[in-house]
């Protein structure tokens, strides 16, 4: 009975050494992490293996883990760029991205945790001067909002090529210019408006005066040749036709006078 406590003790502090030990050694990969496994006595950064994946872990208590955020991430940026002609415009946008999974260990001892911070803004950043300068502030404000998008994602994506990180999307979300420089190019796209809605009038009525006179012209030809084929007798037998037609109604009493010109008769009737 005396010797149990002096048998206990001993196992009890294995039992907590065990637990802390076992404490140090296991590491939890939360959902849509990953891990990089650091060695501390076997080359450091484990590069040639696929990160430790999401659940429960157990490594050696002298190493580490690092621990990365893996899904789709959003950076917003407000930048200040010129244009090609040395104003300055402000291009709010937003970068989608995430690390190269399988790269992560590359990525970790190339870059580091910071790697949006020392890639990704310059990158974006440099994009957008470069793209940006080459177009007017009135081609930023009106037209050309979707071409400097996918220009500045492309060079984006090249300069972050290697890097082992992956450029989803860039969305440019506003451009913002001077109000003197907005104000002038309102004026000018409200001017160019009018003046094509002007255009559009003259032209319309430019058609339709040409149909006036097309119809007109139709007509005046109709009637030419209705007049050189009309000779006294096509009228007279037309007159003999109308008359025989006016006396076989049964709705009219006809009563023949004398003659009339070219020789018709003169027709009275109805009541």
């Amino acid at each position: 009975m005396e010797r149990l406590p002096k048998i206990g003790i001993p196992i009890i502090i294995v039992a907590i050494i065990l637990i802390i030990v076992l404490a140090k050694s296991a590491v939890t990969i939360g959902s849509g992490q990953a891990g990089v496994l650091y060695k501390t006595f076997d080359n450091g950064v484990v590069t040639d293996q696929p990160p430790l994946g999401e659940g429960f872990h157990v490594v050696a208590p002298w190493n580490k883990v690092i621990v990365y955020e893996v899904r789709q991430q959003e950076l917003f940026e407000k930048m200040r760029v010129l244009s090609s002609n040395g104003l300055e415009i402000q291009i709010d946008a937003s970068v989608w991205y995430e690390p190269i999974y399988n790269d992560l260990g590359h990525l970790h001892q190339s870059v580091g945790e910071n790697y949006l911070q020392r890639v990704i803004q310059p990158a974006i950043r440099s994009a957008a001067r470069s793209v940006v300068g080459r177009y007017t502030p009135e081609q930023l404000y009106s037209s050309k909002r979707d071409a400097i998008q996918d220009e500045i994602y492309i060079e984006t994506k090249k300069i972050l090529e290697k890097q082992y990180v992956q450029l989803n999307q860039v969305l440019v979300r506003d451009v913002t210019l001077p109000d003197t420089i907005k104000q002038a190019i309102e004026r000018k796209l409200k001017q160019e408006q009018e003046s094509l809605e002007y255009e559009f009038r003259l032209v319309t009525a430019q058609k339709e005066a040409e149909k006036v006179i097309i119809d007109a012209k139709g007509k005046a030809e109709s009637n030419r040749i209705l007049s050189a084929s009309l000779t006294d007798k096509i009228l007279q037998d037309k007159g003999i036709e109308a008359t025989i037609k006016l006396a076989e109604s049964p709705n009219s009493k006809v009563v023949v006078i004398g003659s009339g010109d070219s020789g018709l008769p003169i027709i009275l009737g109805n009541q």
